[in-house]
């Protein structure tokens, strides 16, 4: 169809990418795409063990693949400063950043080190320090691309609860993923809307991989703590019987790929698989942008909030 979108990746020689969340699932696919392109990936990633496991295997499909981790544990404001601080340090543009990490549906309410509902402050605010503390480094870059990885789930049941951000009051484990991942989407349009008010020459947009196949489901929902055992059974028994709802990695990294690399994407767009009802399809298409994320009142207040919890401040535009 002439709306259906192709997610071509030229030379990267020379450019910086850095990727959250890297040794696994989307980020990993996306991490050995970009490398085999040429581009020199930083993986930022929590445990190093699990990632110099994905190095080796990444290298064995792209033997020259430039890569190197660095620690970030994206529950900790501290780990986020921290990194931030090194990267600022080596000083070398990012013209990169994807924001994919992610906290799926722990089956009880978790804090992260700094108080914050675990996935709320894992999936949004630590990707919002991150994307601040880095954004020397992205103008420094030629239109540097930020990519967001939001989810269906931002459709489905996103609602910025601002009336009880972390969840405390009542915590139900679906509409805290939603949240968080619709803040995901409305700091991808913001971030977009105040770099071009501000001059900053970054090109923000978000994307997501509708339903691929990613331990996410099935191991990393509670980001290291215990998951029951039955939602993974339930989420491998759907990959068995109905294999026609979800893709394998490499299907599932063409929205973000597209987002990150591909030189016709724009900034302020949401990204997403091109098949029967987001779900799957092997290409990509431009996604419809829930109406609560529309709402300029909402990003912009979710933003200045987003800031005062964080700690972090963006440069103050027009």
């Amino acid at each position: 169809m002439s709306n259906d979108l192709v997610a071509t990746v030229p030379d990267l020689s020379g450019k910086l990418a850095v990727i959250t969340g890297a040794n696994s699932g989307l980020g990993f696919g996306l991490a050995r795409r970009l490398s085999a392109a040429g581009a020199d990936v930083v993986m930022a990633i929590r445990n190093r063990a699990k990632g110099e496991a994905a190095v080796e295997q990444i290298r064995d499909s792209v033997p020259d693949a430039k890569l190197t981790i660095k620690s970030l544990d994206l529950s900790s404001l501290a780990s986020v400063a921290a990194l931030g601080e090194q990267l600022n340090a080596e000083g070398r543009p990012i013209d990169i950043l994807i924001n994919n990490a992610g906290v799926m549906t722990p089956p009880e309410r978790d804090a992260t080190a700094d108080g914050f509902e675990l996935q709320f402050g894992s999936n949004h605010l630590g990707h919002f320090a991150l994307t601040a503390h880095l954004l020397p480094l992205l103008r420094a870059a030629e239109r540097a691309r930020v990519v967001s990885l939001s989810s269906l789930a931002a459709s489905q049941s996103g609602k910025v609860h601002f009336d009880d951000l972390q969840f405390e009051k009542s915590y139900a484990p679906m509409p805290a993923y939603g949240q968080s991942k619709i803040a995901v989407l409305m700091f991808a349009r913001e971030l977009d809307k105040r770099s071009r008010a501000g001059g900053w020459g970054i090109v923000s947009n978000a994307a997501h991989p509708g339903l691929t196949k990613t331990n996410l489901q099935v191991s990393g929902p509670s980001y290291g703590r215990e998951k029951p055992a039955l939602m993974e059974r339930l989420y491998k028994a759907s990959w068995r019987f109905t294999p026609f709802l979800w893709q394998e990695i490499d299907e599932g990294i063409l929205p973000a790929l597209y987002a990150a690399a591909t030189p016709a994407a724009e900034g302020g767009e949401f990204y997403r698989p091109r098949g029967f009802m987001e779900l799957a399809g092997g290409g990509v298409k431009v996604a419809s942008t829930p109406a609560r994320a529309r709402n300029d009142d909402d990003c912009r207040r979710l933003w200045e909030i987003s800031e005062k919890l964080t700690g972090v401040s963006y440069p103050a535009t027009n």
